[in-house]
């Protein structure tokens, strides 16, 4: 049984995240960074994060940090150009994090429309496919002799700076999440042995009332 403390924070974890922000992360491959940004998401209200890649050993490691946070959603891809699609469908403008003459500093970006930032490999940068089908380039200024910083920390600088303008704009006061889906996945995240054991079954989750409890029939 979960106590009701948890409960009402699991609720308000529900109630500020952000449908309409998310990250594709275009063949990071090392298990350190996938963790870190997914911790990052997690931390600024992100639902749903997406990856991509072209190779069997990536897709098993981001398959591994699938598993290793149960707070946020990680949806795989095999397409690059399939992904991006599938986020511009939702109403995404599409970032790729790739410093070139067309990038902007990552600040002067409007975070508080939908957006999907595209992070890719650490030595190697975003797919050309990523790079394709960008309708803006990013980049983190740099005042040291470094060039560009750890893929999964400028991932973190980004997302907090969505944070920033999105609270000022007032998108964490509200929820945003459908209802239906919101009651889903309290429930999942509130009993995840039972949620899993009920969806093989086939049937639907029983309600909870305002403490978490499992109304009876």
């Amino acid at each position: 049984m979960i106590s009701p403390e948890r409960f009402s924070r699991i609720k308000r974890l529900l109630s500020l995240r952000q449908p309409d922000l998310t990250v594709l992360m275009d063949n990071v491959n090392k298990p350190h960074n996938l963790s870190a940004i997914i911790r990052s998401c997690d931390a600024v209200g992100i639902e749903t994060l997406h990856a991509v890649s072209t190779d069997s050993v990536i897709r098993n490691r981001q398959r591994a940090a699938r598993g290793s946070n149960k707070w946020v959603n990680l949806v795989l891809h095999d397409s690059t150009v399939k992904a991006i699609q599938s986020l511009r469908d939702q109403g995404m403008q599409i970032l790729v994090a790739h410093c070139n003459d067309d990038a902007v500093n990552f600040r002067d970006i409007d975070y508080a429309i939908p957006t999907a930032i595209v992070m890719g490999a650490e030595l190697f940068g975003p797919s050309e496919k990523a790079v394709s089908q960008a309708d803006h380039f990013i980049y983190v200024p740099m005042q040291g002799m470094v060039e560009s910083l750890n893929v999964s920390v400028a991932a973190a600088v980004i997302l907090f700076e969505a944070q920033r303008q999105r609270l000022e704009a007032g998108l964490y006061n509200q929820p945003k999440l459908h209802s239906a889906y919101m009651k889903k996945r309290l429930f999942e995240l509130a009993y995840p042995a039972a949620s899993k054991k009920i969806a093989r079954l086939g049937r639907p989750y029983p309600e909870l009332d305002n403490e978490g409890k499992i109304i009876r029939d």
